[in-house]
């Protein structure tokens, strides 16, 4: 993910240090399952490259970096942990979500129309 120009948030501090501030980000939860590599990577991927574009594009990994994944999940209110997924988090907090559900058995062109809607509406 760092190649397609997202940041990695290692610790609980790096978390707070970017959601926990004015502007905008879409924090994308990484995970090893089958649907992150060939549905929700490629999405994020495509992100980068959209039109509108929030502050930050960052990555937390779910099951590797896990107190920076839990610190992440707690701006994330009104959602169950959920990986892969991403969220648009604006001013510290969530204003959508694409949880695990709406990427696993969907195509990325799927993922990538809802997430365009959403930097659309809140970017």
């Amino acid at each position: 993910m760092v190649d397609a120009g997202y940041t990695e948030l290692k610790t609980p501090e790096e978390v707070d240090e970017i959601l926990g501030k004015e502007g905008t980000s879409l924090v994308y939860i990484n995970s090893v399952c089958g649907c992150a590599g060939g549905i929700a990577r490629p999405s994020a991927a495509y992100m980068a490259n959209y039109e509108k574009k929030p502050n930050h594009f960052v990555t937390v990994f779910a099951g590797q970096d896990k107190e920076a994944t839990e610190r992440a999940r707690t701006y994330f209110k009104g959602y169950a942990p959920s990986s892969p997924s991403f969220a648009i988090i604006k001013n510290g907090e969530v204003k959508a979500m694409v949880e695990r559900h709406e990427i696993e058995g969907h195509e990325p062109v799927e993922v990538v129309q809802k997430l365009e809607k959403y930097f659309d509406e809140f970017l």
